[in-house]
């Protein structure tokens, strides 16, 4: 299916998938083997311990690769665009290009320092990852709506930037409440002690990481009307 896609639509289709498939493949195994609670873990906490440890560090390596290839044909793309129409600056995209490749930094920091074996740098990769992908998508979301309508529905602009709003306001309590959260650990049962504060920056954790996915999704549409050669010279097909 994904070979079918015209232009370049396969790669963020592929981010899509593989980054879904990262997520519940680990969250599944996590939960069978007993190593974490089936009512909403942290994302991490499904990639602490073996064999799932293994397959999240594969598998976000992965999607934080795909990521940034997917970032960068979108910076290219809108520099193609922009020839013709001088919607935004061009510095302006490399700014947020590199906003969204600090992110994908993160996703490798998070991959490959486990939560409870190297806990401060995995916050800090988190962090990054979930900071600068938050500021990315509102400011790509900000870009759609200049490259209107030449380049851009208002609908899809409006999705994005509705994805990008409800991604900001779970960003904050994510924040609040994993910072009043006194322990490290995976396994969490309802009832102890900051199980609450736990609850709310995990569910607020996974809306901001789908809602990456779900940006990223509205990408397709654009990337099929383009391809790109070895030269890395992007063409309107």
């Amino acid at each position: 299916m994904l070979c079918c896609m015209p232009g370049v639509a396969f790669v963020p289709a592929l981010l899509v998938s593989w980054s879904s498939a990262a997520f519940i493949i680990s969250y599944m195994i996590a939960v069978l083997a007993g190593h974490v609670e089936p009512l909403v873990p942290y994302i991490s906490d499904t990639g602490t311990k073996p064999p799932e440890s293994g397959v999240f560090g594969f598998m976000i390596n992965i999607s934080a690769l795909l990521a940034a290839i997917t970032m960068y044909i979108r910076y290219l793309l809108i520099e193609k665009q922009n020839e013709s129409s001088h919607f935004v600056r061009s510095s302006c995209n490399m700014f947020t290009l590199c906003i969204g490749l600090m992110g994908c930094t993160g996703m490798g920091i998070v991959a490959t320092f486990q939560e409870l074996a190297v806990p401060s740098v995995h916050d800090i990769g988190a962090l990054v990852a979930f900071g600068s992908g938050v500021v990315y998508i509102t400011l790509q979301s900000l870009i759609s709506y200049k490259s209107c309508p030449r380049w851009n529905t208002y609908f899809v602009c409006h999705i994005r930037m509705a994805i990008s709003v409800i991604s900001c306001i779970a960003f904050i309590p994510m924040i609040v409440f994993a910072s009043k959260v006194s322990m490290t650990k995976i396994d969490w049962t309802p009832g102890e002690k900051d199980y609450t504060y736990h609850f709310m920056s995990a569910v607020c954790e996974w809306t901001v990481a789908f809602g990456f996915i779900f940006f990223f999704l509205t990408f397709i549409r654009d990337f099929q009307r383009f391809s790109i050669r070895i030269s890395t010279e992007i063409h309107e097909d």
